[in-house]
């Protein structure tokens, strides 16, 4: 048995009303558990209990012997000195706060099957714990999880928002063309586009708002694709002397060609498509950022995404090599990635900095409008009785399973929760 379970027994009141009383015979009635403290202190905190005729206040410490308060140091511990009960599942000695006073103990017990439920999900070697007992718990109460978990996973990706806002000085719109470039890299070529964005800013861009073959020509010599070979098409050499005449202008300094990844990809998904697209969409937008904010649904903003890269990649992938001809379109799949990842949570965040609850509303709006991400692991949260119907639950999902099940935090989940407090018949 791990401690953190005696913290899920003590903060849902799950232990027997026999438990009333303390090691000492005292009645005790508890008031309010207290919050649950997932930092260094005691466990919980702002605790009210009731031990006799006193009415106390302060803070729970729960161990599974008592004799671990001693060895974890809280005797001589200051910070310990507020406790007001020690919760213990087993009691081998008395303890004392570092002023010598004696803390008073409760030794909790609870219903047998409650830890059998436990230990049913955590020695399950199913693809998530509770794949065999999903059906116990209601399917709503399921929804409404989901509803408030994606949150949590919108709030990771603010983070990473929020550190290249703090390094950009609080340019929202160069962060939000860093981050941009970035989702447009996919998983694979994510790093290097969001070093090239970043080596290149968006200003530089903007004095070449009106011309698609300097924009071109500075981001595919940025990204270092445009090397010293002798020989090449007329477009690949064009490029290469506008950017070597550019890049002298600005004092730019490429990135590492090398750094981009080709192998085992889809050709639709090669960089130098997806650098072409980006290039297109710098080309025909003004103010991105600004446009991005105002855009009042979902549609306006596929609109501003409905690229096509330059003709010359009508008939190629890869520089150089010709290929057979077809259009190379900004895919749906793409577009709903850069929603999901960049601009839902540009519009959160940007909302809660602004005070604009109207903005946050609208970045759950837009999942919700979005379709369900396709991949194995949605299919299999399907099999298994949990269908997204939007991307909105589909991103719940992914959260629910890296963040949760992946790592058997079953007494966090409120899926695991009632699964564990569900009592047999």
């Amino acid at each position: 048995m791990k401690e953190e379970f005696l913290h899920f027994i003590w903060e849902n009141k799950l232990f027997h009303a026999d438990s009333q009383l303390t090691e000492d015979g005292e009645p005790l009635r508890i008031v309010n558990p207290g919050r649950h403290n997932t930092h260094a202190g005691p466990d919980f905190f702002d605790a009210r209990i009731q031990i006799g005729d006193t009415l106390w206040a302060g803070n729970i410490e729960i161990h599974l012997k008592a004799s671990e308060w001693n060895r974890h140091g809280h005797h001589i511990d200051p910070a310990y000195r507020n406790t007001i009960l020690h919760v213990v599942a087993m009691s081998d000695m008395e303890v004392f706060n570092d002023l010598g006073s004696k803390v008073p103990a409760l030794v909790i017990n609870w219903p047998e099957w409650i830890t059998r439920n436990y230990e049913m999900l955590v020695r399950s070697h199913d693809w998530i714990a509770c794949a065999s007992f999903l059906y116990q718990v209601d399917p709503f109460k399921i929804k409404f999880f989901l509803n408030g978990i994606v949150i949590e996973r919108l709030t990771q990706k603010i983070d990473a928002i929020s550190k290249l806002l703090s390094e950009t000085r609080e340019d929202w719109g160069e962060t939000f063309y860093c981050m941009l470039a970035r989702s447009f890299g996919l998983r694979e070529n994510a790093l290097p586009f969001e070093m090239l964005a970043r080596s290149l800013p968006q200003s530089i861009l903007a004095h070449h708002h009106d011309s698609l073959f300097q924009i071109e020509a500075l981001l595919f010599g940025q990204a270092g694709l445009l090397g010293d070979e002798l020989f090449g098409d007329d477009y690949y050499l064009d490029l290469r002397k506008e950017y070597r005449f550019l890049a002298m202008k600005y004092g730019l300094k490429p990135i590492a060609g090398h750094l981009w990844k080709f192998m085992r990809m889809h050709p639709g998904n090669f960089p130098t498509i997806r650098i072409a697209q980006f290039a297109a969409l710098i080309h025909h937008s003004r103010g991105l950022f600004a446009t991005i904010i105002e855009a009042s649904n979902l549609e306006e903003i596929r609109q501003l995404f409905s690229l096509t890269a330059s003709e010359y990649w009508d008939s190629h992938y890869s520089f150089n090599k010709p290929s057979v001809n077809r259009q190379k379109l900004f895919g749906d799949q793409i577009f709903r990635l850069v929603v999901i990842n960049v601009v839902v949570p540009f519009y959160f965040l940007f909302g809660d900095n602004q005070n604009k609850l109207t903005l946050k509303d609208r970045a759950l709006e837009i999942l919700e409008q979005l379709p369900a991400e396709s991949n194995r692991l949605i299919d299999r949260w399907a099999e298994a009785g949990i269908t997204a119907e939007n991307a909105l639950e589909s991103q719940a999902l992914l959260q629910l399973q890296h963040n949760y099940c992946e790592q058997k935090k079953c007494l966090s989940c409120t899926i695991g929760h009632k699964i564990i407090v569900h009592e047999p018949v």
